[in-house]
């Protein structure tokens, strides 16, 4: 049985928590995020955002406001919410989005009101139904299911929320912009300068780094489609 209680101690070394201030921490529930790209609405609202002090201010919060993520409404204060997810609070019309410090830390940034409704996923998988059509599983779990297979591996999608439209394609190739995700260099950011078997190049301000192509995640063309680190 899955305890509701986490020791901070051994948590992720992506949460950007207080370890020694207090014992315990929220433990996320299984989602669509992996363990160490997520944590608990409960963490993000009390020790990321700070917009509240205790668990039963969150409840109360979750209770008595819409708190969206991904543009559906969320209740419960363990729900798993991380890299790139959109938590939008109608009440005071503030968004955030989930994404890395320069230092490879989860944290919550604010993004533009016009921002709130998309997201980027990352292609992890695709498979053909029956039928013909193209099924795209995403990083954050969902399948969208397409009617023209122009899409691979590795590439990411610009998607509406909570329609989850594709608004865009983002090709993974030489020059587009992206974000390293996992891994000792998680939250650099730069360009796709070589691309060879399973390893990428990535050219970013204070020089080269290479990396598994799997950890390398494009927001962009050329530069960001969204806003992606604070």
């Amino acid at each position: 049985m899955v305890k509701n209680h986490l020791k901070r101690v051994p948590v992720p070394t992506t949460w950007n928590v207080l370890r020694k201030q207090h014992t315990f921490i929220t433990r996320p529930r299984p989602g669509a995020h992996p363990y160490h790209l997520a944590f608990s609405l409960n963490t993000l609202m009390k020790e990321v955002l700070r917009l509240a002090a205790t668990t039963k201010e969150v409840k109360r919060i979750l209770k008595e406001q819409e708190v969206l993520v991904d543009g559906k409404r969320r209740h419960d204060e363990r729900y798993n919410v991380g890299f790139m997810d959109v938590i939008t609070f109608t009440k005071t019309k503030q968004s955030y989005r989930v994404g890395f410090t320069g230092k490879g830390k989860l944290t919550a940034f604010a993004i533009p009101a016009k921002e709130a409704s998309k997201k980027i996923g990352k292609i992890v998988a695709k498979r053909t139904s029956k039928k013909g059509r193209a099924q795209l599983s995403l990083n954050d779990g969902r399948v969208l299911v397409v009617d023209k297979d122009e899409y691979n591996v590795g590439d990411s999608l610009v998607i509406t929320l909570p329609k989850q439209t594709v608004a865009a394609r983002l090709p993974f190739a030489a020059g587009a912009a992206v974000i390293v995700h996992q891994g000792k260099y998680a939250g650099q950011t730069g360009t796709i300068d070589v691309i060879k078997d399973g390893e990428v190049v990535i050219t970013t301000g204070k020089g080269t780094l290479s990396t598994k192509r799997s950890y390398a995640f494009v927001i962009g063309d050329k530069r960001p489609a969204l806003t992606c680190t604070p």
